[in-house]
């Protein structure tokens, strides 16, 4: 990393491989953080104080947003200011007490994105309560093992989820005495509650419960639990990420330092689109500092049918993207101007080399092709409303040909980041305006220093003189505080004060990191080979045939075999072309020939990137339904839950290899 200074500081020397040990990485940390890490200030014990301040300071700013729907048709965005959001916080928080839920007590929040969410979990900041998060989509199961893990005894409900919180209280009545909706309760769900012996409230009659004093708040300390963050998690039961009140407190303040040095600090003027899982740090940070800065937050309608038509509507002035959703804005981009006639396909191609070859060669921006924006590239900003001046990706590393894509758009910066749970969300971040951190992750945030550590039987090496590679290793402000009640799983991934993330990184000569690889998800075949599995994965989808891809390798069988969500106009597209019928999709996907077609193209885009023999897939299933978080075979964030997915395919991959076989023979 020989200009890496440009970006990064040196903190500590590497040391060298032990007995016990693989060899470890230099140590870095930003250059914004050349003074030491990002640190709180005396006077800020809890992310409380940022919220209750912007209520005094921006009053009557509009603060949380949502689209009503009367007699089947949606109205336009209706607001609440911070003055209203602030008092009903007060108040439902004094209800909180009043059934007995105390300082250091957990509080479960059950539900969708939208202003209820952000008031129940302010509600248990104002209180020094831990607010425990449950994605809208887990099932029953999970639901209630958090409830009784985190000991919930209080939870808040999405009104459509209700019956479903009542269908598992049996599992959890040693510990769940209260549910409060989101909104309102029919009398046949009282009854059920009661014969359950458990309270159940709408929103307005808990309301009532509390009353709007705020002089006797209790007092909160930088170490006390905010929140105990259950993880989806890819394995196994969830685990509860404890994140106190500083490491929340102090994510915040990073997140205006780099969005001052990369754009700007956001204000009043700024809008925010929530759709990301509340439930997820990633938004969930992002919104308590939004709320910081006086911003609006405006929700989806929670379908994925009418997102972008929310978006239109709300013209925000900041978005936040995974790859999933990026991608698709991507395609559906293209995709008209490919429909748009082949003279304007190929002025749109030319213009867009023409600035991207300006920004490789160090233009900004605003300088690489000003008449051009103008003339081409305007236009790209109304898909996302017409007003962001900043996009933000995370969860995922971004395919390069998207990101490339994004920063050409005319007055928006793209930073991309990586980050966990574990690190309240982001631990490192693109700088805007520095192409050369395409296809990285960027540098650490000014809260963490970072390290690889070598992995020596995936052969990555984090003292090589070519370039170093290893698992990323973090420490810092932002960390978490360990597992609820799992101490063992504690002691695996903290080791000597370092956070062991299970992530393949490789530091790039301008200091930004790079994800190559997942230390876990990675296998043997019976020859021997080792198959890092995402790194295929991504490879595959590059091929514009399909949708989704879940790779497996049996380490007693010496190939890989695949299932595949095709795109459904490429398959219909497929079927014109060879007098099928177009109009049945599943039996598309059962068509042996679409199959083999589907699987030569995949093999195709393995040769263009260069994949090894062994790396190809040699059968797949064309699955017609999508990887979905209803039947658990993907994290609320999108990333495949391997174990669920072989146990659902299981009779599949099976078939596969023994066809694959035959076939061979």
């Amino acid at each position: 990393m020989a200009s890496a200074v440009d970006h990064v500081l040196l903190v500590e020397e590497g040391r060298p491989a032990t007995a016990e040990h693989p060899s470890a990485g230099p140590v870095y940390r930003c250059k914004y953080a050349k003074d030491g890490l990002l640190d709180l200030p005396t006077d800020i014990d809890s992310p409380w104080q940022f919220f209750s301040e912007a209520a005094k300071k921006y009053p009557n700013e509009q603060m949380l947003g949502r689209r009503l729907t009367t007699n089947s048709k949606v109205g336009p965005y209706t607001w609440i200011t911070y003055k209203e959001a602030h008092d009903a916080a007060i108040r439902i928080g004094s209800a909180i007490r009043s059934r007995g839920v105390d300082p250091g007590h957990c509080c479960g929040i059950y539900g969708s994105n939208c202003p209820e969410w952000i008031i129940a979990m302010e509600a248990c900041m104002s209180q020094g309560i831990t607010y425990v998060p449950l994605y809208d989509t887990l099932g029953v199961n999970a639901v209630e093992f958090i409830i009784n893990h985190a000991e919930v005894s209080l939870v808040f409900v999405q009104e459509k989820t209700v019956s479903s919180i009542l269908s598992c209280q049996k599992g959890c009545s040693s510990n769940l005495k209260t549910i409060v909706s989101f909104g309102e309760v029919s009398s046949t769900q009282k009854e059920e509650a009661k014969n359950q012996c458990v309270s159940l409230f709408s929103w307005n009659e808990f309301s009532l419960m509390g009353n709007s004093d705020e002089t006797n708040l209790p007092r909160k300390r930088k170490t006390d639990i905010c929140t105990i963050m259950y993880t989806s998690g890819t394995t196994g039961e969830p685990k509860g990420v404890i994140l106190n009140n500083a490491a929340v407190s102090v994510q915040v303040l990073s997140i205006d330092k780099m969005l001052e040095v990369t754009d700007r600090s956001c204000d009043t003027t700024d809008v925010f689109f929530s759709y990301l899982p509340l439930a997820h740090c990633y938004d969930q940070v992002m919104e308590i500092y939004f709320l910081s800065r006086g911003s609006s937050v405006g929700y989806w309608r929670g379908d994925i049918r009418y997102l972008m038509d929310d978006v239109q509507a709300l013209k925000p002035t900041v978005f936040c993207g995974v790859p999933r959703v990026y991608d698709k804005l991507y395609a559906g981009i293209m995709q008209k101007i490919s429909a748009s006639g082949l003279l304007r396909k190929k002025l749109f191609d030319f213009a867009y080399n023409y600035k991207l070859g300006n920004m490789r060669k160090g233009f900004s921006q605003e300088e690489a092709s000003p008449r051009l924006d103008r003339l081409m590239f305007d236009k790209l900003k109304e898909a996302l409303g017409g007003r962001a001046h900043m996009l933000l990706s995370g969860a995922a590393p971004l395919p390069r040909h998207v990101e490339e894509f994004l920063r050409i758009i005319p007055a928006s910066n793209l930073s991309q980041g990586y980050g966990l749970t574990e690190s309240c969300g982001g631990s490192f971040t693109t700088l805007a305006g520095v192409f050369s951190m395409v296809g990285t992750v960027g540098v650490p945030m000014p809260t963490v220093e970072a390290r690889l550590v070598s992995v020596p039987e995936m052969g990555y090496d984090a003292f090589s003189a070519d370039v170093p590679r290893g698992e990323i290793c973090l420490r810092g402000n932002s960390m978490f505080s360990g597992y609820h009640k799992r101490q063992d799983l504690t002691d695996q991934v903290l080791i000597d004060g370092w956070f062991h993330t299970g992530d393949i990184g490789e530091w790039q000569e301008d200091g930004s990191m790079k994800i190559i690889d997942r230390k876990k998800n990675i296998f043997k075949l019976s020859q021997g080979e080792y198959v890092a599995v995402e790194n295929l994965e991504n490879t595959y989808s590059r091929c514009p045939l399909i949708a989704q891809i879940w790779v497996y390798g049996n380490s007693f069988e010496s190939f890989l075999v695949g299932v595949v969500v095709p795109d459904r106009k490429a398959i219909e597209d497929w079927a014109k072309l060879n007098n099928q019928s177009p109009n049945d999709f599943e039996s598309l996907c059962q068509n042996l020939k679409a199959q083999k077609y589907f699987l030569d193209e995949l093999n195709s885009t393995a040769k263009q990137y260069q994949l090894k023999g062994f790396e190809m897939v040699k059968a797949i299933h064309l699955e017609p339904n999508p990887f979905d978080i209803e039947r658990d075979l993907i994290t609320p964030t999108f990333k495949l839950k391997r174990p669920q997915l072989l146990q659902h395919y299981k009779g599949i991959v099976d078939q596969l290899y023994s066809e694959a076989k035959r076939s061979m023979a």
